[in-house]
């Protein structure tokens, strides 16, 4: 009986291709978030250590008082402490909860930045450096599903591991909190899950993972353009082109001819092919652009998921994207042109 041989489908391709990415890239998609947040979960550890080793000395030395009443309680008692505590004081340490989880659970995602900017930029260069493109270009593959692939890597598969991994970081170090109070007298209910909204954050999290992909495409569409185009070190073109031509900007006050500021063009143009990956990048953006002084005191409100989705709107991001779709368009060209170094 002869076999039946069934061409893949489309999508079928791009889900191997998606898996060869992730096979080539685990170290810095999988490894380097997850190791990130350990080492965060250990310095926040550390810090929490030392805090409480100061607390306890005050409380023995009688540093601490409640009411006018010294706390010598072979320790410290977070029943006593937080006995009368208001609801004002409530919502500041909600508030100081919520700072303190998304700055732990934020390292897996500046580590992102850095994986993203680098997976782009060798990406199309590296087949070439080492001839690969010759094998790959040998199999039933478009040039097109090839840098797609690389774009869906860096914007959707890339994030979304990032983000499970500072997710799991929060929420570790919110167990931890609870550990700390409750093995001193407190009531975590009360004063962590409570107060703090975790599930809020992570949620945010998730939801901000197409805002972060059409953000940052003019990055990854620019540095994938460096990558198939330049003959060596891509690194100092994708990142020199921009920085001379804002330098040139300044000096020649070439903005001021369009009724616009130098910053502008440092802004608008070089940040944004430059550190589009950096996640959380607009919100910068739109506190630079007026948002309410409300929203931002907030950590909850800014990180909120509709607060997240907020940044659809904005125009700057759809004008971005189309510029990086441009540059993907591009990207692909020189790649089905392609030969070796």
């Amino acid at each position: 009986m002869n076999a039946v041989n069934h061409p893949v489908s489309p999508a079928g391709t791009l889900r191997w291709l998606l898996k060869r990415e992730y096979w080539e890239n685990r170290g810095g998609f999988l490894y380097a978030p997850v190791i990130a947040g350990i080492v965060s979960l250990l310095m926040s550890g550390i810090g929490i250590g030392l805090g409480l080793f100061a607390l306890h000395r005050a409380a023995r030395d009688g540093g601490l008082h409640i009411d006018g009443e010294s706390v010598n309680i072979n320790g410290l008692d977070l029943a006593v402490l937080t006995r009368d505590i208001s609801a004002k004081d409530m919502a500041d340490l909600g508030n100081g909860l919520d700072l303190a989880m998304v700055l732990t659970s934020s390292w897996p995602l500046i580590v992102l930045a850095f994986v993203v900017f680098f997976y782009c930029l060798g990406a199309l260069y590296d087949d070439r450096r080492d001839r690969s493109i010759l094998f790959w270009k040998s199999l039933p593959l478009s040039d097109t599903q090839t840098v797609l692939s690389k774009v869906f890597s860096a914007l959707i598969v890339a994030p979304l591991i990032a983000i499970i991994a500072s997710s799991l970081t929060l929420l570790v170090f919110m167990l931890v909190l609870c550990l700390v109070v409750v093995s001193h007298g407190g009531d975590a209910m009360q004063l962590i899950v409570g107060p703090a909204n975790p599930m809020s954050l992570v949620l945010g999290m998730f939801v901000s993972i197409p805002v972060y992909a059409l953000w940052a495409l003019p990055t990854a569409g620019w540095l994938l353009l460096c990558s198939a185009w330049a003959k060596s070190k891509p690194f100092l073109w994708a990142v020199m082109l921009p920085l001379f031509a804002g330098i040139i900007v300044s000096t020649t006050k070439l903005m001021h001819l369009f009724d616009l500021t130098t910053g502008w063009f440092w802004q608008h143009i070089v940040g944004r092919l430059l550190l589009g990956a950096m996640p959380g990048m607009d919100l910068l953006y739109r506190a630079g652009g007026g948002e309410s002084r409300q929203d931002l005191d907030s950590i909850v409100a800014l990180m909120a998921p509709a607060a997240q989705l907020k940044s659809l709107a904005m125009p700057d991001l759809w004008i971005g994207a189309a510029f990086g779709v441009a540059f993907i368009f591009i990207a692909i060209r020189l790649r089905k042109r392609a030969g070796e170094i």
